[in-house]
């Protein structure tokens, strides 16, 4: 099985194309990188260029605003967490410094009194805007939004086929009431880091598939978790790196795999980057994936299931996502 190799770049045309062999080839390069290290990227997909830049464009705008401005949409005055998140206010990496990153978080943008929200579903409400940014910068977030959701779903038809299944075996869970968080972030230019300082400390994400659009000052870094060994995931023009998080790990009773990954922006530049979080339907339930019940030998990674279960019990998605989000923001009020 391939080790210390950095992820793989595809094109995902043949996602989309005539060509039945090299639309079966991708899918195999696709279940490869998900058995491996969960991670690869995608060039050509369904999301324009100019819209990839629109959103790199306004997530600079945004964190270009006075902290006073930015500070509107603080996320702490709202139920729904949506806005604005200040540096060094999450840490995902237990025994480091807080993260050094700022970041705005938005999702499906759903009014207060819409019935979703009344219910309190996973990750629903109203997303705030900066005033001094105008329509623009709310119609950039909204089309960004709309075709990430599209790009994951297509990526979730893919894992599918991956796995044997139907490419529509998934559609109930990404096309009825999907959770997802757009994510804006900035990292201040770090030349420099303490032992213990991170952009982003090691982690692994919570959910099921995230797409990650960034700029050309690099940072990121994927584990191999054979060897202990830190991969530069290099910037592709156009590309997004996708990752599989713990949702699917578990899903697929590690199949699949979730792997441990890190931002380290040792630049003179800020870096920007766009990652799409995507979840799924929150009121499902978990359970192990058919033809995944015999589950691989995980004795050569660094994270793995409960050895004394066959497969997981099964889990409610928002409870699963609730419990780590949780634990991540929790390490920083215990070091405050």
């Amino acid at each position: 099985m391939a080790t210390d190799k950095a992820p793989p770049v595809l094109d995902f045309s043949a996602f989309h194309g005539d060509d039945k062999q090299a639309r079966d080839k991708l899918i195999a390069d696709i279940n490869a990188a998900c058995r491996d290290k969960g991670f690869f990227q995608l060039t050509n997909t369904s999301v324009p260029v100019s819209l990839q830049n629109d959103i790199l464009a306004a997530s600079k705008a945004f964190f270009d605003l006075p902290l006073e401005e930015k500070m509107t949409c603080d996320l702490r005055k709202n139920k729904y967490h949506r806005g604005y998140e200040q540096l060094g206010a999450q840490m995902l990496e237990p025994g480091t410094a807080p993260d050094k990153k700022e970041a705005v978080y938005f999702g499906e943008d759903l009014p207060a009194d819409h019935p979703r929200v009344v219910a309190g579903d996973y990750n629903c409400g109203p997303n705030l805007y900066p005033e001094a940014l105008g329509q623009p910068f709310r119609d950039t977030c909204t089309n960004y939004y709309k075709a990430a959701l599209a790009l994951a779903q297509d990526v979730m038809a893919a894992l599918a086929l991956g796995l044997g299944l139907e490419p529509t075996w998934f559609d109930d869970f990404v096309r009825v009431d999907p959770s997802a968080t757009l994510r804006l972030v900035h990292y201040p230019p770090t030349p420099v880091l303490a032992p213990n300082e991170r952009g982003v400390g090691a982690h692994r994400d919570f959910g099921c598939v995230t797409l990650l659009l960034q700029d050309s000052v690099g940072g990121l870094q994927v584990q191999d978790e054979r060897t202990g060994n830190w991969l530069d995931v290099t910037p592709v023009p156009g590309a997004f790196v996708v990752n599989l998080g713990n949702a699917m790990m578990r899903w697929t009773n590690h199949q699949f795999t979730s792997n441990t990954h890190r931002v380290m922006n040792c630049s003179p530049h800020d870096r920007y980057s766009v990652p799409f979080f995507f979840n799924g339907n929150a009121k499902h339930i978990l359970d192990t994936i058919p033809g995944c019940e015999s589950r691989p030998d995980t004795s050569d990674r660094a994270y793995g299931p409960p050895l004394n279960e066959a497969t997981y019990r099964p889990i409610v998605l928002r409870d699963f996502l609730f419990e780590q989000f949780t634990e991540s923001y929790a390490r920083v009020q215990k070091v405050a």
